[in-house]
């Protein structure tokens, strides 16, 4: 099982090395650590938008088995002004948390801040995401991480 976690680990390092190409269109798979911890993919549908979706485990819930949230972002460039490809992301989705117990259902939103390098295939992102449980319950929750992505053009 400790395999696992150390073949993300070295083949987000491998990504990091390959920059050849820009990772704002096509398909990104990659780690995201936090909550939840686990395996992060986009999917650009424009040069604004995607669709995020993670799926993971989460350590801070009890017999948490799985953890699944999918967003669809809209991504502003030109709100941070520095010398690197820095971008602010948001938007609606909805979270999934399904236990031994009893499995719950969300809308969530979530803002974060996207590192694109130049001419890489890969991106670098930190993310912060408020939940409402609808079912079984109404309760409000958070959920957020870093992660990074490599983009397969």
């Amino acid at each position: 099982m400790r395999k696992i976690p150390l073949c993300l680990i070295a083949l987000f390092i491998i990504c990091l090395c390959n920059s050849n190409q820009a990772q704002q269109k096509g398909l990104g798979l990659g780690i995201i650590l936090g909550e939840p911890t686990g395996i992060n993919a986009k999917f650009w549908t424009a040069t604004e938008t995607a669709i995020d979706m993670s799926l993971g485990y989460s350590f801070t819930s009890s017999n948490s088995i799985i953890d699944f949230y999918g967003d669809y972002v809209f991504h502003h460039p030109g709100m941070l002004k520095a010398k690197e490809n820095f971008v602010v992301y948001y938007g609606p989705g909805v979270g999934l948390r399904i236990n031994e117990g009893k499995s719950r259902l969300g809308i969530r939103g979530v803002i974060g801040i996207l590192w694109l390098p130049a001419d890489s295939r890969f991106d670098l992102f930190a993310e912060f995401a408020p939940i409402l449980d609808i079912i079984p319950e109404t309760k409000i929750d958070f959920s957020g991480g870093i992660g990074g992505r490599f983009f397969f053009n």
